[in-house]
């Protein structure tokens, strides 16, 4: 069973950091800035940044993205053992969805960007 716990002292800084940069990317195109990245162990299991604008669907949310793309990428619904960074708390959709994944930890900061007139 892989450890939950990242390889090496500089990985939830990297990771996170990858987070922010998805986080960044849905600014631009006018998205609420928020990432996410899933990780299991040093592997990337998947990643995802707010898109409810562009899809037109109020649960594309960059967890429920991510998660979707860990999933897949794992052939389980279950991420026992996976980590997830995201730049913002989880909504309760969102983290109801890191519940049911079974994520083994959920890595959280707070976007300085929502107080600046995102909604």
């Amino acid at each position: 069973m892989t450890d939950a716990v990242p390889a090496d002292p500089d990985a939830d800084l990297r990771w996170m950091r990858g987070a922010i940069g998805l986080a960044a990317e849905g600014a631009v195109v006018g998205e609420v800035p928020v990432g996410t990245v899933v990780v299991r162990g040093d592997v990337e299991l998947g990643r995802g940044r707010n898109g409810r604008i562009a899809a037109s669907d109020a649960t594309a949310h960059a967890e429920m993205v991510a998660i979707g793309a860990a999933c897949a990428a794992a052939g389980n619904y279950r991420l026992s053992c996976a980590t997830l960074y995201s730049t913002l708390e989880p909504c309760v959709m969102c983290a109801g969805a890191i519940v049911h994944a079974r994520s083994a930890a959920s890595m959280s900061g707070v976007c300085i960007f929502l107080p600046l007139g995102f909604r």
